[in-house]
């Protein structure tokens, strides 16, 4: 199954607060925790899950890295996101103690939300998806490239207000939440009257038709660092949607899918490559010209008597870390390639060869039938 979204997990925006964040991480660690779901593996896991998304977005490097490159930007701390929940609450106790105990219930039972100065609720913008497709050397060396893509902005005729005779709503008296049910267990919905923002326009703009939003179409150069892998995501803040009534716009965000390289086989920070050598080559020794994910070739000394399959290893020829700071290495998969035509020479030396050297195998054939 394929990872939510830590954000999603947790139920934020990606603007979200160290506080926001807190005040989920601690809802959903009520509601799930092992010490008062005992044997229910389905609240474990929302557990778990919480808790890694809370111990990430809690970290700002780990979060940074997180909005930028998605799940892959973890690969650099050790441990990767997971198993190191350092940050996270332990303790039950810990949950319902400190000075947020009651934010926390005011919220849980309808105090909390997205309320803004007024009374009203801002809307955040969507956040919108591009796939991009680039090559394996563009990946490794990193790469500029010109996207093309449709978003919703502040319409240009209303300023993004939606129009004129702007007046609170007569639902939610300009709260943007109107409360069901009655006694200590009250539910806060938004008002559908409004949508939540807390008022209503008597004349809706022409234009955009009182949403405040139009759509535009935009060309952006994005920079692709060098090290992103297949995958990868990339975060462009505040690209996506415009939000509404003060809310933030969402995110552009680019999922990048990478090439298959003809010759090199990526894992992590490490490329594998294949190579040919002649049988005299592999039983003599030589010096052969080897590419590499640079695009230069580097000499690679091949030792005398090397056997067909063996692995070489050059050190920080590999993929560069997305922060720069290392390299991995480049593994060389040597095969011995043996003459498929001979001449009548050739044959003659070659047995000559056979006799000198009083060839053998290892395992002999009758090993093989014990």
């Amino acid at each position: 199954m394929a990872k939510r979204d830590y954000y999603e997990v947790l139920g934020v925006s990606k603007t979200a607060t160290e506080e926001e964040i807190k005040k989920a991480y601690r809802k959903i660690a009520l509601q799930n925790h092992p010490d008062t779901h005992p044997n229910d593996k389905a609240a474990e896991e929302r557990f778990k899950e919480a808790s890694e998304a809370y111990e990430v977005l809690s970290d700002p490097k780990k979060r940074s890295a997180y909005d930028q490159f998605g799940f892959s930007g973890m690969n650099d701390f050790q441990g990767g996101a997971a198993g190191n929940y350092s940050n996270v609450y332990r303790d039950f106790s810990d949950i319902f103690g400190g000075s947020g105990f009651s934010d926390f219930f005011s919220s849980f039972f309808g105090g909390g939300g997205r309320q803004q100065r007024g009374g009203s609720y801002g809307e955040p913008g969507a956040s919108l998806r591009y796939d991009i497709t680039i090559d394996f050397s563009e990946a490794v060396n990193g790469c500029k490239k010109e996207i093309s893509f449709s978003h919703k902005v502040k319409c240009s005729s209303c300023g993004g207000t939606g129009g004129t005779g702007r007046k609170q709503c007569p639902t939610c008296h300009g709260s943007g939440r109107v409360t069901q049910g009655g006694g200590f267990f009250q539910m806060a919905t938004t008002c559908r009257t409004c949508g939540g923002s807390g008022y209503v326009i008597e004349n809706p703009c022409a234009a955009c038709h009182g949403t405040g939003t139009e759509s535009k179409s935009e060309k952006l150069m994005v920079n692709i660092p060098a090290g992103v892998d297949n995958g990868a995501r990339l975060t462009l803040r505040g690209k996506g949607d415009a939000g509404t009534n003060g809310g933030s716009d969402g995110d552009l965000i680019l999922f990048i899918s990478v090439r298959p390289d003809k010759y090199f086989v990526r894992e992590g920070s490490d490329v594998y490559i294949q190579i040919p050598v002649a049988v005299t080559q592999a039983a003599l020794g030589a010096a052969v010209l080897v590419p590499t994910v640079d695009g230069v070739s580097i000499k690679v000394d091949i030792p005398a008597g090397i056997q067909s399959g063996t692995m070489l290893r050059v050190k920080g020829r590999g993929i560069p870390s997305l922060r720069g700071s290392s390299r991995g290495d480049m593994y060389i998969r040597v095969m011995v390639e043996t003459p498929r035509r001979l001449s009548p020479k050739a044959k003659e030396l070659m047995k000559e060869l056979a006799g000198e050297i009083k060839e053998s195998t290892s395992p002999t054939p009758m090993e093989f039938q014990e």
